[in-house]
């Protein structure tokens, strides 16, 4: 079936989804197929759930005329949420880069709506099958959208750009993630850096943080044109207070407004969706107070009060970029309570990572901590510089010590990668 004939009965749906047990009445449903299952099998499953169509790559399972016969399923959405996007004539704002992601797409949806219907990413649908979930989701009547996207190999931001064609972008930082699929820190800037190339290619505005060299480097050798440099200049955020939580001011205001979230990493954050939002015609104040509103829920920069104990939870994801920003924003938090951190490994390093988890553990022993809690296989490798620290390689294990200990009037930072699952140290605390 033709992409044009697709779209039509996508246009007549209510929606897609890839989930036979989140199919919804009149639904779109796509068999992807994964390492270890083939969605072709739940076809008719889907249908009997009330999907309207079932879209299959394998003939076999063509066995209701409501099954629509593709050559591939997954390319078969991307062409349909590509050919969804085309329909509109709005500022599609692209953002990659190492760390932050989630963090700026929040603020900046946040920022926005206040001017605009905006549609975003949902969550961290950031990848070759999230991102075309997102676009065709967009309302018709959507005046803008963020669309966050994740890589982990080179060529992975550029097909993401073709599917949905940002007239708008920025990278939020390049630092040390997925060594492992990039091939290095050389690897990540040229992955990341295809969202540039993409922007260039087709006029698209380039917004670049002038405090980030890295950035700003990769934007001057690409010879971005046009761009918009922010974060220096007269119309910039001023920070007044970056601990426990990030205070400033606007350009044109003494006032101070305090935010839900700590750390300069975070400041870089709501400088870009203060900026951005200037662009399109937010006005400060409004930018302004949607920062201030934004309070995280999602394991990022999260901060949870439990009885006499603080919880800076930002235990969604980690890489030896953000874990540092981490460490060194904890080690500069001023509390009168005792501070504890419990770190967790960092993954997709491969050969990078004993270096790195002994990078941390030399970071983490120049900090002021009372006590030190390190989770994970790799994380043996931190040892190294910090002989005094609590070590565990399972989970039962660490929360039977953490139970024992029974912490009071203390502060932790939690944070490892997602796999490691470190939220789990609330539920018995």
């Amino acid at each position: 079936m033709l992409i044009e004939e697709l779209y039509q009965k996508f246009k007549t749906s209510k929606g897609v989804t890839t989930d036979t047990r989140k199919i919804g009445e009149g639904q779109l449903f796509f068999a992807l197929k994964g390492e270890k299952f083939n969605a072709n099998e739940f076809a008719l499953q889907a249908l009997e759930a009330g999907a309207a169509f079932s879209v299959i790559d394998e003939e076999k399972y063509a066995t209701d005329p409501r099954c629509i016969l593709v050559n591939d399923v997954l390319e078969t959405l991307q062409k349909l949420a590509n050919f969804h996007r085309k329909t509109f004539d709005i500022p599609v704002i692209g953002l990659t880069g190492s760390n932050g992601k989630t963090t700026n797409k929040e603020l900046l949806t946040r920022v926005l709506s206040k001017k605009f219907r905006v549609h975003a990413t949902k969550g961290n649908l950031n990848n070759h099958i999230g991102v075309p979930l997102t676009l065709l989701e967009m309302p018709l009547d959507t005046e803008m959208a963020v669309i966050e996207m994740g890589a982990n190999h080179q060529k992975e931001i550029e097909m993401l750009c073709c599917i949905c064609e940002p007239t708008h972008g920025f990278i939020t930082n390049l630092g040390k993630a997925h060594l492992e699929g990039f091939g290095g820190e050389e690897g990540v800037r040229k992955g990341k850096g295809e969202l540039f190339d993409f922007l260039k290619n087709n006029g698209g505005t380039t917004f670049v943080n002038q405090t980030d060299e890295k950035v700003v480097s990769l934007a001057k050798e690409k010879n971005m044109m046009p761009v918009v440099y922010y974060g220096t200049d007269e119309f910039a955020l001023k920070m007044t207070a970056e601990s426990p939580t990030v205070s400033f001011q606007t350009p044109d205001s003494e006032q101070i407004y305090t935010t839900h979230i700590g750390g300069k990493y975070n400041f870089d954050n709501m400088q870009t969706a203060f900026a951005v939002g200037r662009f399109f015609g937010v006005s400060h104040t409004d930018a302004a107070q949607a920062i201030a509103d934004y309070n995280p829920d999602n394991n990022r920069s999260q901060v949870i009060e439990k009885g006499s104990n603080s919880f800076l939870m930002d235990a969604y994801n980690a890489n030896p970029s953000s874990m540092a920003a981490s460490v060194k924003n904890f080690g500069n938090l001023k509390t009168e309570k005792q501070k504890v951190v419990i770190l967790g490994d960092m993954f997709e390093l491969g050969e990078y990572s004993e270096a790195e988890h002994s990078a941390l553990g030399k970071l983490v022993s120049e900090q002021d901590f009372d006590t030190v809690v390190l989770y994970g296989e790799n994380m043996q490798h931190a040892l190294d510089h910090l002989p005094k620290a609590y070590y565990f390689t399972d989970k039962f294990s660490l929360h039977n010590w953490l139970i024992e200990k029974t912490f009071a009037n203390t502060y932790f930072l939690v944070k490892g990668s997602r796999g490691v699952g470190l939220e789990s140290v609330l539920t018995v605390m």
